[in-house]
Order: C-alpha cells, then sequence, then structure tokens
C-alpha cells in the first residue's frame, strides 16, 4: 500500500512530532508510514485521514 501522508501533512503545516502527538503514535510510526515501511492499521489509518480531514482513500492507495 502506498501512501501521500508526507505531502499532505507538510501541506497542512505539520510536523512529525507534531501529528504523532495528534494521532497518540511514535514519531517513527510516522516515519515509517511515510517511508511505506509500514502499513498502519485500519484505525490509524482512518485517524490520519480524519486529522487531515480527507477520505481513507485519498490518503492510502494499493499499487
Amino acid at each position: 500500500m502506498r501512501n501521500i501522508v508526507k505531502r499532505l501533512r507538510k501541506e497542512a503545516g505539520l510536523r512529525q512530532e507534531d501529528m504523532a502527538a495528534m494521532l497518540g503514535v511514535s514519531r517513527q510510526t510516522i516515519i515509517a508510514i511515510e517511508n511505506d515501511k509500514y502499513d498502519p492499521t485500519l484505525e490509524l489509518a482512518m485517524k490520519i485521514a480524519r486529522l487531515l480531514n480527507l477520505h481513507v482513500d485519498e490518503v492510502f492507495f494499493l499499487d
């Protein structure tokens, strides 16, 4: 699964630390998601999308 979390986070003016704190995860988790090294759980993917005011399929997509 691929994503555009990094681009969207930067557009929202959020640091990795800020996003991690808002989602209740570590900065390392955000880094791993942004680098396509970790596929978040459905719950976390939904939280990320909600934080960015988008639908999950606008943030995450299959190759």
